[in-house]
């Protein structure tokens, strides 16, 4: 397990401690559907579920066995006496491993889900906050048009909550069980015993499986949390671009007391933005790996099996661990509303061209003239720094079609903004939407 992207909670869902716990709730829950069948004594039931596992018991008789199911099964053996004889009957390891595995994830992905719920409403305050928080919008790194910074936060609440709903996917797609014997077909047991087992559990029976529930299942769970991933390197990114000195619209907290540099001391650096670029590098060669456990040789082979004990673990805790931090990053964040005004007027008004060539056609140019009027008007004004609308002023070709009085009204930064409350409440972005909702 990444020790120090461990928070507690997460951390204990996959403690060896709970997966041994849930490996037992699941023999105790088997035992439970044979007693309901008459093969297990109904008197035998009180016993059995006081079963208990001495972990270091255990690590001392896998050390003879080296299988870690037979040392687990002897050692809860030893805390019950003759009734352990219905400790896994007609069971195989991977009916209690990946049934148990499937009862971790459904706890993990609570977790998560409470994560993405948190960061939501971070990003959404935010962004009803800055919703007219004029901003120039880039393209290629370059300034295209006005835009607002509660826009581009809005977009990042629509994007979370599709991550919700892709967990909820996939929450669904791990939330089964697999009681079915050695290869499947329920030789030893019956699919009854799976469908009362798996109830008990709250978990529903996989409709058919092998010896091992089917790894497409883990890795759509995997790949999501590389697409919920992906989505936080996405937001990192865009704050670090912001942070940068030429740019500071936007910044990560800065601590009292915290340092950027050993060299420098005024770097201000978004070292929680990088970092959370680098995990979700991490996560995505975990998903990676969870498509390559797919495929398995006939019913079942155990190559799944040692890349599974990390990267569904670190995955999870990974995921936990940034949700959290860019949550922080979100609610210390940074804005500079003034240097965000200062940047939209470097370009002296270049950001009005696609405005005035579609007035230029409006008033009977073809768009390819408007064009063009247009574009060389605005390459002079990069090549001289000079103001675009007093070049256009100055063009008769321009002002032959668009008299300058009505130029300068195309100039206005609102006429971008009309429809940002239009979006908002599409989002269910209006402030008292947003809080009905959330509450919800």
């Amino acid at each position: 397990m990444i020790d120090r992207y461990s928070r507690p909670r997460m951390k204990q869902v996959w403690s060896d401690e709970n997966k041994y716990e849930k490996w037992l709730e699941v023999e105790i829950a088997v035992c439970e559907a044979w007693a309901a069948l008459g093969v297990v004594p109904k008197n035998a039931l009180p016993k059995i579920k006081l079963a208990r596992l001495d972990i270091n018991r255990m690590n001392e008789i896998f050390k003879e066995t080296h299988h870690d199911m037979t040392a687990f099964l002897k050692a809860v053996a030893e805390s019950l006496g003759q009734e352990s004889r219905f400790i896994h009957l007609g069971l195989t390891s991977s009916d209690v491993m990946d049934t148990a595995l499937s009862l971790q994830l459904v706890e993990a992905t609570e977790i998560l889900n409470q994560d993405i719920k948190e960061l939501v409403a971070v990003i959404a305050e935010q962004a009803i906050k800055h919703k007219f928080t004029t901003m120039v919008g880039r393209t290629h790194g370059v300034h295209a048009e006005p835009i607002t910074f509660g826009l581009k936060l809005a977009l990042w609440v629509d994007d979370m909550n599709r991550n919700r709903r892709r967990l909820s996917e996939a929450a669904k797609a791990i939330a089964v069980g697999k009681i079915s014997g050695a290869v499947g077909t329920y030789a030893t047991l019956s699919p009854e015993i799976e469908e009362k087992a798996c109830a008990r559990l709250k978990l529903a029976p996989a409709p058919i499986s092998n010896q091992v529930l089917s790894r497409d299942r883990h890795a759509q769970f995997v790949t999501t949390l590389a697409i919920i991933a992906g989505s936080l390197e996405k937001f990192a990114t865009e704050i670090r671009a912001l942070q940068k000195t030429e740019t500071r619209e936007a910044e990560e907290p800065f601590a009292g007391g915290q340092t950027g540099s050993s060299a420098m001391p005024h770097k201000r650096n978004p070292e929680l933005c990088e970092r959370i670029c680098g995990l979700a590098r991490l996560v995505r060669g975990f998903a990676v790996t969870s498509l390559e456990n797919i495929a398995l040789w006939h019913e079942r082979d155990i190559s799944h099996s040692s890349t599974e004990r990390i990267i569904l673990p670190d995955a999870c805790l990974v995921m936990d661990y940034a949700l959290d931090t860019f949550t922080g990053v979100m609610k210390g964040l940074q804005v500079y509303p003034r240097r965000m005004q200062h940047n939209l007027e470097l370009t002296k008004g270049l950001v009005f061209s696609q405005r005035v060539m579609l007035a230029l056609i409006d008033k009977g140019l073809s768009r390819q003239k408007a064009y063009e009027l247009v574009q060389r008007n605005a390459m002079k004004s990069w090549r001289t720094g000079r103001n675009f609308l007093s070049l256009l002023k100055t063009d008769g070709e321009v002002t032959a079609a668009l008299p300058s009085s009505e130029m300068e009204k195309l100039f206005d930064y609102q006429y971008y903004l009309r429809y940002v409350d239009d979006i908002f409440h599409r989002l269910g972005l209006t402030e008292n939407q947003w809080k009905i909702n959330h509450n919800e």
